[in-house]
């Protein structure tokens, strides 16, 4: 459904990443010099229970769910959420500059109807203007995006179970995009005016996206994941998938795995980001990244970031949004310092509390 009205600010939402592994949540509170946490809390899910990005197990979720609810104060009743990039159909589109947003909107429809291969009936679409556009001043780029209804109703019905209202269902690489905002002083200085690559590689789906001063103009997920670390971990060890899991975090494992299975893996994931951005470059005609920013839990893999910066050349860090513009207490600090970077879907989501949105 197409909304219809820009708002000066939207509700403060909690930002809720629904992973394949964990649900993580978090809530933001802004200030002048940037953002702080209020509440954060990760909770793990059933095996099985999400399936690239798809709810298998809606009874496993909800039960997730409720915990996260409970940690947050009552008085929030709103969430952004997202699905996934690959269930969601965009393309940019012209339009003249001229035209109001009730007229975008209904030129949107007729434009809609002949890009989608569904029914209007059931898929739910949005638009959102971008920039001027360079070859004709007269016109304004609009970025039209299309998904099947079903996939949005799934997350809006799983939030609605735990009475959390879904004021916005993003995409999961654009959530990705917008959490650049926190880790932008990170980089070094000018970064904002260059091409970083952010990488998030999660449980099983590994999201890129390309931002450019600022603005998110790329998106992309690889079914590729911590999950196929810890099979081979399983494999070669004849661990189960449980022990294997945990070895992972803890790091409990001998001394070949660096050499049997780390380094493979390390390859299989650099082949990964390799083929996503020679995608990116061929779609963009730009010759390479500047930066490279790695998150997610499978980032914290131990030599991942110099492994990918020494192949590719090009700077690689792995995201920390305490060194850019977030705080916390001491307290969340210290619990978060070690795993901060598999908030950053999260952290995108809940952004959306403090950027201009249509109701």
């Amino acid at each position: 459904m197409l909304g219809n009205l820009w708002t000066k600010s939207a509700p403060q939402m909690v930002g809720i990443d629904i992973g394949s592994h964990e649900i993580k949540a978090v809530l933001l509170s802004k200030h002048t010099d940037g953002f702080k946490i209020v509440n954060h809390i990760s909770v793990p899910l059933r095996k099985g229970a999400v399936v690239d990005h798809d709810i298998r197990e809606q009874e496993s979720v909800s039960e997730a769910l409720s915990i996260v609810k409970r940690r947050f104060p009552k008085s929030v009743k709103y969430a952004a959420a997202s699905v996934s990039g690959s269930a969601v159909m965009t393309k940019v589109i012209y339009m003249d500059a001229s035209l109001s947003e009730e007229d975008m909107e209904s030129q949107i429809e007729i434009e809609a109807d002949n890009l989608i291969p569904y029914s209007l009936d059931e898929v739910s679409i949005d638009f959102e203007t971008l920039n001027v556009n360079s070859a004709d001043p007269s016109k304004v780029d609009v970025l039209l995006s299309a998904c099947r209804t079903e996939n949005i109703d799934a997350k809006i019905d799983a939030l609605d179970q735990v009475d959390l209202e879904a004021k916005v269902i993003d995409v999961e690489g654009y959530a990705l995009g917008r959490s650049f905002e926190l880790i932008v002083d990170q980089l070094p200085e000018g970064a904002s005016d260059k091409v970083v690559a952010m990488i998030d590689i999660g449980a099983n789906i590994l999201t890129f996206a390309a931002v450019e001063k600022g603005e998110t103009t790329f998106i992309r997920e690889q079914t590729f994941g911590g999950e196929q670390f810890t099979q081979s971990i399983q494999s070669f060890y004849g661990m189960t998938n449980e022990d294997a899991e945990k070895a992972k975090v803890t790091g409990e494992l001998p001394r070949d795995y660096m050499f049997e299975v780390l380094s493979p893996f390390q390859t299989q994931l650099l082949q990964q980001i390799k083929r996503t951005l020679q995608i990116f470059c061929t779609s963009s005609g730009k010759e390479n990244v500047d930066y490279i920013v790695l998150s997610g839990g499978t980032a914290r893999l131990e030599g991942i970031a110099n492994v990918i910066m020494s192949e590719l050349g090009t700077q690689t860090i792995i995201a920390n949004p305490f060194k850019g513009c977030l705080s916390a207490d001491d307290k969340d600090t210290e619990i978060l310092q070690n795993n901060i970077g598999k908030y950053m879907v999260a952290f995108g989501l809940a952004l959306r509390s403090y950027a201009q949105w249509r109701t």
